[in-house]
């Protein structure tokens, strides 16, 4: 692993289908090295997938089969920023049609119980507009989606 620092997320036995539907999903993320166990350990056998190192747009990671011991929770998530309408809904809805959950204002969650932000950069632009009005009709717009819908954003945003 080249990283210094990489993000360490624990699976259930799952960690080499998550990392390859990452891989799918998001630009610049790939499936790097597996390391299968040498040796029996609590949540597997030898020769089980240990670990996998990938990559998420961009950043570092690596897949820990750890068992059933730790779920994720929406204390950690993975923001991905999108630049319009027509990327935003082609991430959201595989990871929704892959086993994922909505959330609110443009959350969701992978099958394995993992949270993504998507987040158009539309929406950014609008609650941080220097018109305080434009920006809390913005947000609040946005306190009534699931998926964020750009085109709703920016009419509220406009008034």
């Amino acid at each position: 692993m080249v990283s210094k620092n990489t993000i360490c997320l624990w699976y259930d036995g799952t960690a080499l289908d998550a990392a390859q539907f990452y891989a799918e999903t998001f630009p610049d993320s790939a499936v790097g090295t597996i390391l299968r166990a040498p040796g029996d350990y609590p949540a597997g056998r030898q020769g089980d997938v240990l670990t996998v190192e990938f990559t998420v747009v961009g950043i570092p990671c690596l897949g820990l089969n750890g068992g059933p011991a730790f779920s994720h929770n929406e204390a950690f998530s993975f923001q991905v920023a999108t630049d319009d309408q027509a990327e935003t809904d082609r991430l959201w809805n595989a990871i929704i049609s892959n086993g994922g959950q909505e959330s609110a204002c443009g959350w969701c969650k992978d099958k394995w119980g993992l949270s993504w932000q998507i987040t158009p950069r539309a929406l950014t632009a609008a609650i941080a507009d220097p018109d305080r009005a434009a920006a809390k009709r913005a947000f609040e717009a946005m306190m009534q989606m699931t998926k964020i819908d750009i085109a709703v954003i920016e009419a509220a945003r406009r008034g």
